[in-house]
């Protein structure tokens, strides 16, 4: 059979687990650094720039219709509103 078993071996795990953490470094514990993100919008307000097709379209006819008055009408100025209240501004 097995003769030799030495148990003195395996390291004691619970010694391990239990022992005291490292302290950090000393550098680390007057660090000042801000954990704030950085976020960049770049990209979003590049996007922004650059009206869509659709978004001309639109623009295009809303200027129509307000060059032509068709939009100071009562019911257009109630509708509207009615949306505003609806779906907020």
């Amino acid at each position: 059979m097995i003769e030799r078993i030495n148990n003195n071996q395996m390291p004691d795990m619970g010694k391990e687990s239990s022992s005291p953490k490292s302290k950090p470094a000393a550098g680390s514990i007057n660090n000042a650094a801000d954990a704030s993100l950085e976020v960049s919008y770049a990209s979003l307000i590049e996007k922004a720039k650059s009206p869509q097709p659709e978004n001309i379209d639109a623009v295009e006819r809303a200027k129509q219709l307000l060059m032509s008055g068709q939009l100071d009408s009562p019911e257009n100025i109630r509708a509207t509103a009615e949306k505003i209240i609806e779906f907020g501004i």
